[in-house]
């Protein structure tokens, strides 16, 4: 039987490469992967971008809460951020747990060392479970060296609390009344997460800019599953950013995802107290 076969031309090689917006998470580990890096990478995944990272601390964590804590030795971090910012082209950084002053110190000055485009901070002080992460003995650092160097901070109500010296709002008028005094922590913007005010049907967030505020609100979910919101929210407004959306839009889309990824947490089951929330709920139908 007579054939043909063809030569494969080999000379002109076929670039398939696609440009994907890479951002940075610098956080802490979550053994149980539903918050901190593991939450970042599945949330910058998940919204589009190619996802790196800068351990900042172990935690041995699960749904129930945070059993240890362990700092990575300062020399590693600072090799680890040399290492990255070096090699990729990080468009946008976002920052969640750092432990404590020293782990601060070393990341405000790679920040100022390498200038990323956009940086994004989660003023990571207490877990979902109640757990404190960062010591009163760092407050005062965080806010006067890394705050004033952020496009954008997501607080919850305890932590914005926190950091102004002011009782946890227990309303939305109580939420609006910490808008001069967050703006004057030196961030760019704020994002107010209302997510703390349980009773209210809706959750309402307050995107504080320098001269308005934007009031963004979404049907509160019912479910015990929010393990690791905060992280992935803000990783997903790196992520937008990242991607070239305004900040007001960056912020809407992040929303609108965390928002789906709470709505659909039940479809997941992890864990004996607070499961995570679900990422990969666009791939819901074709991975279960």
């Amino acid at each position: 039987m007579a054939h043909s076969s063809k030569r494969l031309d080999t000379s002109t090689p076929v670039n398939h490469a696609c440009s994907i917006p890479i951002v940075l998470t610098i956080a802490g580990s979550d053994s149980s992967g539903g918050a901190g890096i593991q939450a970042d990478i599945k949330a910058l995944s998940a919204t589009g971008s190619y996802a790196c990272s800068v351990i900042t601390a172990i935690t041995a964590q699960n749904t129930l809460g945070v059993h240890a804590v362990f700092p990575i030795p300062l020399e590693h971090i600072e090799k680890q951020l040399d290492a990255v910012f070096t090699d990729l082209n990080v468009v946008a950084v976002k920052v969640g747990m750092l432990a404590d002053a020293a782990i601060i110190k070393t990341v405000v000055a790679k920040i100022n060392q390498y200038q990323p485009k956009f940086l994004v901070v989660d003023p990571v002080m207490v877990s979902t479970s109640g757990d404190l992460l960062l010591p009163q003995s760092a407050l005062g650092l965080l806010k006067s060296d890394l705050l004033p160097l952020a496009h954008i901070i997501t607080p919850n109500l305890p932590e914005a609390a926190a950091l102004i010296g002011s009782m946890v709002p227990s309303n939305q008028a109580d939420m609006l009344n910490m808008v001069t005094d967050l703006r004057q922590l030196g961030a760019q913007a704020i994002l107010l997460k209302g997510g703390h005010l349980q009773k209210d049907e809706d959750s309402t967030d307050l995107l504080i800019l320098p001269v308005n505020v934007h009031l963004l609100t979404a049907k509160r979910i019912d479910t015990r599953n929010t393990h690791g919101t905060g992280c992935t929210l803000s990783s997903a407004i790196a992520s937008y950013l990242a991607q070239g959306k305004d900040l007001l839009a960056a912020v809407q889309l992040s929303k609108h995802y965390i928002s789906q990824a709470i709505a659909q947490a039940d479809d997941l089951d992890i864990g004996k107290g607070q499961g995570p929330v679900h990422h990969f709920f666009k791939s819901h139908a074709d991975v279960y």
